[in-house]
């Protein structure tokens, strides 16, 4: 397959022939400048950045061994004496409701205009990473910021445009385990997340700052403090290439690995003059929670279905990082309501009750936000925000200092449930028709009532390596072997082809996708990520 290479400022840029459309935009989003800052970028800020995951397989070794997370008796200081946050901006003060999503250009469109506050535009779990899919959302999010973003659907002709007074963007670049294989320096390839951030801010700072606001930004998936300081490094050296005050770039960090819960006040402290929040990104948190503990038999997860908010380890999470942020100055946001709307009235009133129960439990415990997946759900969430809140723009005064200390112990929880055999059918079939969309180029998918993405697909497969493993047993007596799966995974596939016929079978990538569930389900060793065996399927 033949490739054609561009150099600019020494930065490969490595793709297949492409047509004068994506051309274009790859000139518009590669710009000199735009290519100067990632190689400096990538130059000052790779090295460290392999350090800090070799760290992250160290760490993990220990807890392999035997060992528990737990607070840092190193920084012990800094948990236990009186520092905030810097202010938050007026326009970060009142995130009551978020919806997230895709760099699609009609979902952005969609999204923003939503009856909510704040737009995540996603590059990492609900974005499929492809060439065309990442450079083509540098340029949404630009127009979006520009206010000329505007989509024609080629099937329909139905025109989207944006509204008066969209919501407030915020994208949120890849985890620091991702890499870009499209683009090289010194012939190495280049930290996803630092693509994602150094384009957008190259090419969004000026408007932002006739807006009189700042270049906003979602981090997720840090395990330690050290990662957040590497952030704060980063945001640093580019507001004083670019003479800008320091604060200009502002974080929200999302706490979804297990080690990162045991490290909030540093994380807070070691981006203080930059980050305003910290978010519970309950899903992936799960996933870490049988990633970081999968050598330790006492600590195996029921059916993903049953590991709800409500169980004691999540619990303590949430009210953890709600007193921690708050005691900093920090905003404490709640994690994701998944459901989407459904057409049947009965069915609908009993999406919307659970959804309204869910955002109850955020916003009585203090949460100062929380986040949606669907359009449909705004009104129903932010309801159960706007009676808590009422005029308050957050929660900032809920202190929760009548709470006991929340333990190690707390956090590390065994949480009750049954392993079902229903559970694990319903983890493959997700976890397939996620895989086939993923490797399509989709990263945000509609299965069963759920918007899926990359999170619950982890927790399924996950959950079945870590059931094989310590040789679990399902509620009516089988043994979840490889064998096992192997069966149930064929059996599984046959139902989802029923489901969405030969044809979309045959052309979305479901045997690549079944094949890949095998392998990493089946492993002798965990594999980290699911997207990264993926991703070398993508175009």
């Amino acid at each position: 397959m033949t490739t054609t290479t561009i150099e600019r400022q020494r930065l490969s840029i490595q793709t297949n022939p492409v047509d004068a459309e994506f051309q274009q935009q790859l000139d518009q989003v590669f710009t000199e400048d735009a290519c100067a800052l990632l190689v400096e970028l990538t130059r000052e800020f790779r090295p460290r950045l392999q350090q800090l995951l070799a760290e992250r397989q160290r760490k993990q070794a220990r807890f392999d061994a035997g060992d528990l997370p737990d607070f840092l008796s190193e920084t012990k200081a800094i948990r236990e004496s009186d520092w905030q946050v810097a202010a938050i901006p007026a326009d970060l003060q009142d995130r009551r409701l978020e919806i997230t999503g895709p760099v699609d250009r009609k979902m952005v469109i969609n999204a923003l205009n939503a009856d909510v506050k704040v737009f995540m535009a996603d590059f990492e779990d609900a974005q499929s990473p492809t060439w065309q899919g990442v450079v083509e959302g540098q340029v949404n999010l630009r127009d979006a910021n520009l206010g000329s973003i505007s989509y024609t659907d080629p099937n329909s002709g139905k025109a989207y445009a944006l509204k008066e007074n969209p919501a407030l963007l915020i994208a949120r670049v890849r985890g620091l385990h991702l890499w870009e294989k499209h683009l090289q320096v010194d012939g190495e390839v280049i930290p996803g997340a630092l693509m994602d951030f150094a384009l957008y801010f190259i090419h969004n700072l000026a408007q932002r700052q006739k807006m009189s606001t700042g270049v906003y930004f979602y981090l997720p998936k840090l395990q330690s403090h050290q990662e957040a300081k590497w952030w704060d490094d980063v945001f640093r050296y580019t507001e004083q290439k670019f003479g800008v005050p320091v604060g200009t770039i502002r974080a929200t960090v999302l706490i979804e690995t297990l080690p990162a819960v045991f490290e909030m006040d540093e994380i807070l402290y070691s981006l203080r003059d930059h980050i305003v929040a910290l978010n519970c990104g309950r899903w992936d948190y799960i996933f870490s929670y049988i990633k970081t503990l999968k050598n330790h038999p006492d600590r195996v997860l029921p059916d993903r279905q049953v590991v709800t908010m409500d169980k004691p380890f999540l619990s303590a999470y949430s009210r953890l990082l709600i007193k921690t942020c708050h005691k900093r100055g920090a905003l404490a946001m709640g994690g994701m309501a998944a459901l989407i709307p459904a057409k049947d009235p009965e069915q609908n009133k009993a999406i919307l009750a659970k959804v309204t129960a869910d955002k109850e439990l955020e916003a009585s415990n203090g949460h100062d936000g929380t986040w949606i997946a669907h359009p449909g759900l705004a009104a129903t969430a932010g309801a159960v925000l706007n009676k808590h809140l009422g005029d308050k723009p957050n929660q900032l005064q809920v202190l929760r200092e009548q709470d006991a200390p929340v333990t190690a112990a707390d956090l590390l929880a065994p949480c009750e449930g049954e392993r079902t055999e229903a559970g694990m059918r319903t983890n493959i079939r997700v976890a397939l028709q996620y895989l086939a969309a993923w490797i399509s180029g989709k990263g945000c998918v509609p299965i069963y009532g759920l918007m899926e993405d990359a999170a619950t697909a982890e927790i399924s497969r996950a959950s079945i390596w870590q059931w094989i493993q310590h040789g679990k047993k399902l509620s009516n007596g089988q043994l979840v072997t490889k064998q096992l799966f192997a069966s149930m995974l064929d059996e599984e596939a046959e139902v989802v082809k029923g489901e969405v016929g030969s044809d979309a079978w045959a052309s979305q990538n479901f045997e690549r996708a079944k094949s890949l569930l095998l392998d990493i389900t089946t492993a002798d060793e965990l594999v980290d990520f699911l997207t990264l065996p993926a991703y070398d399927l993508l175009p």
